[in-house]
C-alpha cells in the first residue's frame, strides 16, 4: 500500500517540482559563480579550476567503486523491513568509510604523478595532497546522499543542493579574490566539508536512527559482494561511456579538426546543463520508487507508466524551449563565437526528448538486479551504437551529423528498451502513456521543424507552438495532480 501511495501522480509531481526548482536555482548559482571565476581568475585560472575539478571527479568516480546507485537500490528495496534495513545501513556505512579513505589516500600518495599528469610538472603536488581531503569528503557525502535517496528524502536532498550551491559561491569567491588560483582547492575542501556535515546531521535524525547491527566482514559477505558487484557493473558502464566519448572526440579531431571537437563539446556542455535537471530528478526521485516495486511486475508497470506520462508532459515543452532558446543559451553560457553550433544544439534538443522518454525504461533492468542484461544492453550495446552512429554521421554530414546521430541513437534505444522489457518483464505502455509520448514527439518535432523557417517568422511559429504545448502540458499536469 505504501508503494502505491508514494507513486500517485501528486507525489511524483511534488518530488519533481521540489527537486527540479532547486536544480534550476543551483544552475543559476553555478552560472553566477562561473562569471566570478572568469572575472577573478581569468582564462588560465578557469583552466586550472577545471583541471582540479575534473581530477577530483575522476578520483571520486573510481574510488567510490560505483557503490552509490547500488546503495540507493538496496536501501529503497529494504525500507519497509527495519531488520534488513539495519543490516544494509551497517554495511553501507562501512563501505562508504572505506571508499572515502581510499580516495583520499590515492590522491595523497599519487599527488606527485597527478601533478605531472595534469599540469606537466610537479609544482602542484601540495595542492593535490590538499585535494585528497576534498576528494575523501566528497566520496563520503555522496555515499550519505545515496542513503537519503534510498529513503526517498527529496526535501533534504534538495536542501543540500542549495547549501552546496550557496557555499560554493560564498566561500569560493572571496578565496579566489584573496589567493587567486591557490584558493581553488581550499574552496573545494570547504564545499565538501559543508555537504559532509549537512548529510551526517540529517542521518542522525530520529527517522533514520535504528538499532545498529555489529558489522562483520564474514557474516555480511553476501551483501558486501552484492553491493560491490553492482557497483563495479556501474563503474564499468561509466568507463565504457567515457571511452566511447573519448573515441568520438579522437575521430572528430583526426577526420575533422580541433575546432570541431571544441564546438561539439561546447554544444554538449550547454545541452547537458539544460537537460540535466530532468535526468537528475529521475535519479533522485524515480529510481528509489522503482526499486521498491520491482518484486511485482504489475506494480512496476504502474510506476513506470506514471513516470513516463509525467516525463512526456514535461519534456515536450522543455525540449521545445531548448530548441528555440539555443542562440540565447550559447551567448549566456558560452560566447557569440560559438553561435555556429546553434543548428547542432537544436538537433540535440530533439534527441534529448527521445532520451528522456528512454530513461524510465533504462532503469528497469538495474532495479531488477539483472546485472548481465544491464551490462550488455546499457554498457556495451548502447555505447557501441553511440560510437558507430556518431562517427558515421560525422563522416557523411559533418558537425551537424552529430545531432542526427543523437536523435537516431536515443530513438533506437527507446525501441530496444521497450522490446527487451516487454519480453522479459511483461512491460506494456498504457494507452495514456502512448498518447503522451505521441504528443511530446509531435510538439518537439513541430518546434524543431519551425526552426528552419527564416527570420522572425520562424521564431513566431516556434513560440506559438511552444505556448500551445506548454498550456496543454500544464493543464494535464494539474489534472493528474488531483489523482
Amino acid at each position: 500500500m505504501r508503494v502505491k501511495e508514494e507513486n500517485t501522480y501528486r507525489n511524483i509531481l511534488k518530488g519533481i517540482s521540489l527537486f527540479g526548482s532547486v536544480q534550476v536555482l543551483q544552475i543559476l548559482i553555478n552560472v553566477t559563480r562561473g562569471k566570478f571565476v572568469a572575472y577573478l581568475l581569468g582564462p588560465s585560472g578557469m583552466g586550472v579550476s577545471s583541471l582540479f575539478a575534473s581530477s577530483s571527479l575522476t578520483l571520486q568516480r573510481f574510488s567510490s567503486l560505483g557503490l552509490n546507485l547500488a546503495i540507493v537500490k538496496e536501501v529503497a528495496a529494504a525500507s519497509d523491513d527495519r531488520r534488513n534495513l539495519a543490516t544494509i545501513l551497517s554495511v553501507a556505512r562501512r563501505l562508504i568509510t572505506f571508499t572515502a579513505v581510499l580516495a583520499a589516500l590515492v590522491c595523497v600518495v599519487f599527488s606527485h604523478w597527478l601533478s605531472i599528469l595534469t599540469f606537466g610538472d610537479p609544482s602542484m603536488q601540495w595542492q593535490f595532497m590538499l585535494l585528497g581531503i576534498a576528494v575523501g569528503l566528497s566520496v563520503a557525502y555522496t555515499g550519505h546522499l545515496s542513503v537519503l535517496q534510498g529513503f526517498h528524502d527529496v526535501k533534504n536532498i534538495s536542501r543540500a543542493s542549495l547549501v552546496g550551491g550557496v557555499t560554493g559561491l560564498v566561500a569560493g569567491v572571496p578565496l579566489y579574490y584573496l589567493f587567486g588560483t591557490r584558493g581553488i582547492v581550499p574552496a573545494m575542501i570547504i564545499l565538501a566539508a559543508t555537504l559532509f556535515i549537512f548529510y551526517r546531521r540529517v542521518l542522525t535524525r530520529p527517522q533514520y536512527s535504528m538499532e545498529r547491527e555489529p558489522f562483520s566482514w564474514s557474516r555480511h559477505r553476501p551483501i558486501i559482494k552484492r553491493l560491490l558487484l553492482m557497483g563495479m557493473l556501474l563503474m564499468s558502464n561509466d568507463l565504457l561511456q567515457s571511452l566511447s566519448q573519448y573515441l568520438i572526440n579522437i575521430y572528430i579531431n583526426s577526420t575533422g579538426s580541433t575546432d570541431a571537437v571544441g564546438l561539439y563539446q561546447a554544444a554538449n556542455s550547454v545541452t547537458a546543463q539544460y537537460a540535466g535537471i530532468v535526468f537528475a530528478v529521475m535519479a533522485m526521485d524515480y529510481f528509489p520508487r522503482l526499486s521498491k516495486s520491482v518484486g511485482d511486475n504489475d506494480e512496476m508497470r504502474d510506476v513506470v507508466n506514471r513516470q513516463f506520462i509525467v516525463t512526456a508532459l514535461i519534456i515536450g515543452p522543455s525540449s521545445g524551449l531548448l530548441i528555440i532558446s539555443s542562440p540565447f543559451l550559447i551567448r549566456v553560457l558560452l560566447s557569440p563565437e560559438f553561435l555556429p553550433v546553434t543548428e547542432l544544439m537544436r538537433w540535440m534538443g530533439l534527441g534529448i526528448m527521445f532520451r528522456a522518454l528512454m530513461t524510465p525504461l533504462g532503469y528497469i533492468s538495474f532495479a531488477k538486479g539483472n546485472k548481465k542484461l544491464f551490462f550488455w544492453m546499457e554498457g556495451v550495446g548502447c555505447n557501441l551504437l553511440t560510437l558507430s552512429l556518431s562517427c558515421g554521421f560525422f563522416h557523411f554530414f559533418g558537425l551537424t551529423g552529430l545531432g542526427y546521430s543523437l536523435v537516431a541513437d536515443n530513438a533506437l534505444c527507446l525501441i530496444i528498451y521497450y522490446i527487451v522489457n516487454r519480453k522479459l518483464y511483461s512491460f506494456r505502455f498504457s494507452r495514456q502513456s502512448m498518447m503522451m509520448m505521441a504528443m511530446a514527439v509531435i510538439a518537439t518535432s513541430s518546434v524543431f521543424l519551425a526552426s528552419f523557417i527564416p527570420t522572425t517568422t520562424g521564431y513566431a511559429v516556434m513560440t506559438a507552438i511552444l505556448i500551445i504545448s506548454g498550456i496543454y502540458s500544464l493543464t494535464r499536469l494539474r489534472r493528474l495532480a488531483l489523482i
